[in-house]
């Protein structure tokens, strides 16, 4: 493994690589050490290839930038795919009920789960002092509860999976100087942001263990504090996959026409539109909205329900009416999938490269296949498959619109 991360330098030297650094006239050195390699660099003088060099003082060579940025995209590439992991687990314990089976909160402590009996039954008195037991399930049994438990205990733990994911390679690959000075930042931030993730995670589960004596409703987590929890996994997501694409995809030289400025910027907003979409996702889950009108298109009898503006002051039923937050996604995923189709029509009168126009075909074909789950899931009553399936739907079509924004983007001069 260490040959084939760090070859030998006469190995090195023959490589395309490194022949761009030195140039063809210039003598060799003698001396077998770096020096003779530092003396023929001169600041700025190359530009294709950055931190190249041998480090100073060490027995190893470090990847040209190229092979190095392949590495980190590929990293991020995984990184992303676990935080999806983690959404749609996620997704899955909200469905379940099951995101307020533990009680507590230890990042150590509760990576070992109950064995015996008697620990079994210790967590499940835990959980019997609050709301959710007292009010919805004071009739469940120990078996139910190990269910519960093992959702949420499953979910922790991946958590904890894609911490570990972006942290130690990112230390790895720090110490090794395979990060440029402006991926140090962005991994910088990534790492910030998984470690916010889990903090904001507890910090909405807390919000389901409160006692409210004045409310009458079924225990549940806050819907602004879900909202909260999915928004920053899905800017950690995007943040993720745009960085490893931009990593791994060659970049287009597309002519900077004026229809393609618009296409650009079109697509710039369809993105930002699907991510509201999947957004307003965790205040229909969190209010459980989904089982008001269980019909399409119209809800119950009407275009427009009459108790779409029941609570005071108005904006309140933006966030807090059940009614308003289902007509606000279903107006939301309808605009969504309007953009889309646009999106596409408008590419088709530009010529792209084929692979920017895959990216558009299926950025429609996914698009339609969302609408169809979502429509189904509510006209079932939402079953817990078919919901999952409709929220990693979300994902697909929010990382497929990441991939035609990173297609269309503009070359640096």
């Amino acid at each position: 493994m260490q040959r084939l991360l760090f070859p030998p330098l006469k190995a090195l030297m023959g490589s395309p690589c490194l022949r761009l650094l030195v140039p063809r006239a210039a003598p060799r050195t003698q001396c077998g050490c770096s020096c003779g390699i530092r003396s023929l660099l001169r600041p700025g003088q190359y530009s294709t290839i950055s931190e190249v060099a041998l480090q100073s003082g060490r027995g190893t060579v470090s990847l040209p930038s190229q092979a190095a940025e392949r590495v980190v995209g590929r990293w991020l590439l995984v990184c992303s795919g676990t935080v999806a992991g983690a959404v749609i687990l996620g997704g899955v314990t909200r469905l379940t009920e099951s995101g307020l089976s533990m009680v507590d909160w230890h990042l150590i402590k509760e990576m070992k789960p109950p064995t015996s009996q008697d620990e079994w039954e210790a967590e499940f008195q835990k959980y019997q002092q609050f709301p959710e037991f007292k009010i919805l399930n004071h009739d469940m049994t120990l078996a139910e509860f190990k269910f519960i438990w093992y959702m949420e205990y499953s979910h922790r733990m991946w958590g904890r999976l894609v911490g570990l994911a972006y942290i130690l390679p990112a230390a790895y690959f720090w110490r090794k100087g395979w990060l440029s000075r402006s991926m140090k930042g962005r991994v910088l931030a990534l790492c910030g942001l998984v470690c916010f993730q889990g903090l904001l995670g507890w910090y909405m589960v807390k919000s389901g263990l409160e006692e409210k004596p004045d409310s009458h409703d079924i225990p549940r987590v806050s819907q602004y504090r879900l909202a909260a929890h999915l928004g920053s996994a899905l800017v950690l997501y995007c943040a993720s996959l745009w960085t490893s694409l931009s990593l791994l995809l060659p970049q287009h030289k597309l002519p900077e026409t004026r229809q393609l400025l618009w296409l650009r910027r079109f697509a710039h907003g369809t993105t930002g539109l699907v991510f509201l979409t999947a957004l307003s996702g965790a205040f229909v889950a969190g209010l459980d909205a989904g089982l008001v009108y269980n019909s399409f298109p119209k809800m119950g009898e009407s275009w427009i329900p009459e108790d779409l503006f029941t609570f005071s002051p108005t904006l309140r039923n933006v966030f807090e009416n059940p009614t308003m937050v289902q007509f606000d996604h279903r107006i939301l995923g309808i605009t969504s999938v309007t953009a889309v189709t646009a999106l596409y029509f408008l590419s088709r009168r530009i010529p792209l490269p084929r692979r920017t126009k895959m990216a558009a075909v299926t950025l429609l074909a996914v698009a339609y296949t969302q609408v169809a789950l979502g429509i189904s899931t509510l006209l079932m009553y939402v079953p817990t498959p078919l919901a999952a399936t409709h929220q990693s739907g979300s994902l697909a079509l929010l990382s497929v619109a990441l991939w035609l924004m990173n297609e269309l983007r503009r070359v640096p001069k």
